[in-house]
């Protein structure tokens, strides 16, 4: 039924991205002040489903503590310049002044650098000593060489993020990440993606992982639709790794894997959207990274930036308001760039739901934002 004829000899599935839908009021309505954005992953609690990306421009231990002071989740980068350098703050800086024809190259040999474990084990012990839970991550490729480092030094979530991730990696020159033998012999939870299809996300979950990132190549420092020709539209993306997670649960007699939106979420209307379609939170970056304490100063990047064949710029995304104030307001503007729990919490009680578990449930509509 979605199957578009391509030409004679290819078919594609139509697919949706958040600004292609809308969600739809009921016949009830209720006080915003009465409406929960609590949600909880394995035995952690949180007010408000957000989870920061593990980007530099977005988290350092300063912003990890306050984002989890605030009732979300700070996930650090354990590949960034915090773990290559005992002082990454002048390198942040000059990273945001490179002109844009020398950003990639400087970037590439900035990030050059070795990982230190010892400053892995440095900056998850400033996260803990503040009270807050703590997170981390660490690409497919670099889990193995890591992760005992970061158990042993107290991580409570353990992030397993890459554009994509997948259950069944192929290689004839290195030995790949056994996901599953790998997540069943710790003691965290992990967080593990992306995935943007069904089967993709329902192999993750057979790996025992609690939360399944969603998302490829969707991020506006992103380019990988451009360098690679992989995107995933998110809202058919979100849906289908929800449908899989319903699957799941049959399947697994019912074991609940969390579905976390990871990538084109730029305003506070994405991100009603992404949990309408099933996620129970989402990954932020861009929007994260425009805070006034972000450690981007006003630019933003991911790892992509400054890999061997870079698939992601460094991009201007500005300074809008205190962090604060993009999660919990007030706004400072009608753009969707901050108080976005408000903005979530408003739409909630508006369509008439009280909770995130029941918000998945409310009408959504095809409405291709050009066809207004």
């Amino acid at each position: 039924m979605n199957d578009v004829q391509i030409g004679v000899g290819k078919k594609g599935t139509r697919a949706w991205a958040f600004d292609d839908i809308a969600i739809v009021p009921s016949r009830r309505t209720r006080d915003p002040r009465d409406v929960s954005t609590a949600w909880a992953i394995d035995a952690y609690q949180f007010e408000l489903p957000v989870i920061s990306a593990p980007m530099d421009s977005v988290v350092s231990p300063d912003t990890a503590i306050q984002i989890g002071r605030l009732g979300g989740l700070g996930v650090l980068d354990l590949e960034g310049l915090w773990t290559r350098y005992e002082n990454p703050e002048k390198l942040l800086v000059e990273i945001a002044g490179l002109p844009a024809d020398k950003a990639t190259l400087r970037m590439k040999e900035i990030y050059s650098a070795p990982i230190k474990a010892e400053l892995i084990r440095d900056r998850i012990a400033q996260v803990r000593a503040s009270g807050v839970t703590v997170a981390g991550a660490l690409s497919p490729q670099r889990t193995a060489e890591f992760s005992e480092t970061v158990i042993k030094a107290g991580v409570d979530i353990f992030v397993i993020r890459g554009t994509t991730v997948s259950a069944e990696h192929v290689s004839k020159s290195t030995e790949p990440l056994n996901l599953k033998q790998f997540i069943y012999e710790l003691d965290v939870p992990v967080i593990v993606g992306g995935a943007s299809t069904y089967q993709a996300a329902l192999h993750l979950m057979r790996t025992g992982a609690a939360g399944v990132l969603v998302g490829f190549g969707g991020g506006a420092a992103s380019t990988t639709r451009k360098v690679l020709g992989i995107h995933a539209p998110m809202a058919t993306a979100v849906a289908d790794v929800a449908g899989a997670r319903r699957d799941y649960m049959d399947e697994s007699g019912g074991r609940y894997v969390h579905v976390i939106a990871d990538g084109g979420l730029g305003t506070s209307g994405d991100i009603i959207k992404a949990i309408s379609c099933g996620a129970d939170a989402v990954m932020l970056g861009s929007v994260l990274a425009r805070a006034n304490e972000a450690p981007g100063h006003g630019w933003h990047w991911g790892q992509e930036a400054h890999s061997e064949l870079p698939r992601g710029n460094r991009v201007e995304v500005g300074q809008v308001a205190s962090l604060e104030q993009i999660l919990l307001g007030p706004a400072t503007n009608a753009d969707g760039n901050t108080n976005l729990m408000g903005a979530l919490r408003r739409a909630m009680a508006t369509t008439g739901y009280c909770d995130l578990k029941e918000f998945q449930r409310v009408e959504v509509v095809v409405a291709p934002y050009n066809a207004r």
